[in-house]
């Protein structure tokens, strides 16, 4: 079968601000991946995606782009990203960018210029509507109105995230050009694809119209002219470059994900959605504490798992990205069992169909902080739920328990290396304070552990190149109303694996059903002394267990 390169591939992605600091202001830098891509070698990964490192005042870490020419200094220097990507494509590694083109940052030169006067020429970039009431009720993503007034010409600007994220009018042909422009940039200096923030939000309903029963989502989320967007930005970069190209989608939907990663469409790779992320959601609502819906979040793996293989796609896997609290602390549990349960989430997602996503220091098993003080805190989204929270009328320990569970800075936390100060993050002061764990759980110990989690995840990635079931095989989903075991098949070829894992901290009981005649060998298991297959499986805490059956 012909296949992408991507599709045997494992990707790590690095959160610069968290990953390593070599100059000692507290805040990671490029060199500091540069020290550090022998150990990313080391773990077997195929690619690096590089959360965005271009000039920006950083009011959402970097997701808002003041210049995609030039890198934040901070960061360092075009010359220290240039050194980056010569020495990853020396260790035979690939490097991606994150790119936002939904949004540029108010202190972007084009917004500047499009704020200085409605007959400016760079006006129409963005999008502008009259006063003196809100153009619409659409809400920010981030809290408030979508439409925040500008005094020098008397008009709304549009922002789904923060005020200072303004959204850009793609409905302007020389605005889509300079875009397209930006990127040939960034290609031909040799990277090898994109990440692309919030994709799925550039196309927006031009009738701009109220919603009278939500916050505005179903009017710009897989928009009208989506997947002609899509089209010609793969036709005027992605193609010509031969790039991969993965779509981070909000609220999208599977049958959009179908048509924007199938082949012949020519839109993107594979995409992001966070649907089985919100299984903790009370209600749909994020900021609550609430357990995670089990047979819900089977479900909704299961069914893109199916979905996406019967219709063509291809799916990005992942349980953790700088946006996403740690998932040993979230699904597994971060204490009695922190190894066993980061092992069984690996091998459960792992072991699926599409490329997996590991975020730096999930290969350590790296937890949540749990800060007690708000002032620990720096994510905006988080500051200002917690600020709605109180006006809401809950007390500091709730709205605080509650950021715990769910805040975005629970996954930026410094890069855990060693159990020396700052965890060998930083010789200075860290930018956000450090979990306290890290003298046990860090790089240095578990590089050296053949037990370790970090062990674990090199196994699993040597897997995927090694078992082309892995990459092609169907999903069959097993046991979909057990409440503690998650089962499914992959088959291909004349092979199957069975993949059993145990979520919960009980030793529980699986029924499986298996061939005559079938040899099964344990391909790998979180447990030294794995069980053996048969027709009642018991498992223990956590316990996972990959058979290959031939």
């Amino acid at each position: 079968m012909q296949e992408a390169w991507w599709q045997k591939g494992v990707v790590y992605q690095i959160y610069p601000k968290s990953f390593h600091d070599t100059t000692g202001n507290g805040i990671g830098d490029i060199q500091g991946i540069i020290q550090k891509l022998d150990y990313i070698q080391k773990l077997g990964v195929d690619v690096i995606w590089l959360t965005p490192v271009y000039q920006s005042p950083q009011h959402d870490n970097g997701y808002d782009i003041s210049n995609y020419y030039d890198i934040e200094p901070d960061y360092g220097t075009m010359n220290d990203f240039e050194e980056l990507l010569k020495e990853t494509h020396k260790r035979d590694m690939k490097l991606i960018m994150d790119l936002v083109i939904n949004h540029t940052s108010t202190d972007h030169e084009w917004f500047e210029q499009a704020s200085a006067s409605r007959e400016n020429p760079f006006r129409d970039f963005y999008i502008w509507k009259d006063g003196p009431k809100l153009p619409n009720n659409w809400q920010s993503k981030f809290g408030g109105p979508a439409w925040e007034w500008d005094e020098q010409t008397n008009q709304y600007y549009l922002h789904l995230f923060d005020t200072t994220q303004a959204d850009l009018n793609w409905e302007n042909k020389q605005l889509r050009g300079k875009l397209f422009d930006m990127m040939r940039f960034w290609a031909e200096k040799g990277i090898d694809g994109f990440r692309l923030d919030v994709i799925n939000l550039i196309s927006k309903n031009q009738d701009f119209p109220d919603d009278y029963s939500g916050d505005g989502r179903k009017f710009y989320t897989d928009g009208p002219r989506i997947h002609e967007y899509l089209h010609e930005m793969n036709q005027a970069v992605f193609s010509p470059y031969n790039m991969m190209t993965v779509g981070e989608m909000s609220s999208t939907t599977l049958e959009s994900c179908v048509l924007y990663t199938r082949p012949g469409r020519q839109e993107l790779d594979m995409t992001f959605q966070f649907h089985h992320l919100k299984v903790d959601y009370a209600n749909g609502e994020k900021w609550t504490k609430a357990p995670f819906d089990f047979i819900r979040l089977k479900q909704i793996l299961s069914d893109w798992q199916i979905g996406m293989h019967e219709g063509g796609g291809w799916n990005a896997l992942f349980w953790c990205n700088h946006d996403q609290p740690r998932v040993v602390s979230r699904f597994g549990d971060d204490e009695k069992y922190h190894m066993e349960s980061a092992k069984m989430l690996a091998a459960t997602l792992h072991m699926m169909k599409g490329t997996p996503y590991i975020y730096q220091g999930e290969e350590l098993g790296m937890t949540n902080p749990g800060f007690q003080d708000i002032r620990a805190y720096r994510d905006v989204e988080s500051l200002n739920a917690y600020e709605k929270m109180k006006q809401e009328g809950k007390s500091e320990a709730e709205a605080l328990a509650i950021l715990q569970e769910k805040s975005r800075d629970n996954a930026r936390t410094p890069m855990q290396w060693s159990k020396e100060k700052h965890a060998g993050f930083t010789s200075g002061e860290p930018w956000i304070k450090l979990a306290d764990n890290y003298q046990t759980i860090n790089a240095e110990n578990a590089v050296q552990d053949p037990n370790s989690i970090f062990s674990f995840y090199q196994e699993l990635v040597t897997l995927r190149k090694k078992y082309a079931i892995i990459t092609y095989g169907d999903y069959q989903q097993l046991l979909a109303e057990d409440e503690h075991i998650f089962a499914y098949t992959r088959n291909w070829n004349g092979e199957t694996l069975l993949v059993v894992s145990n979520f919960y901290p009980e030793t529980t009981t699986a029924k499986i059903t298996r061939k005559d005649n079938c040899e099964a060998e344990v391909l790998i298991a979180n447990y030294n002394d794995p069980v053996q297959l048969s027709e009642r499986i018991r498992l223990r805490p956590y316990e996972s267990v990959v058979y290959y059956l031939k």
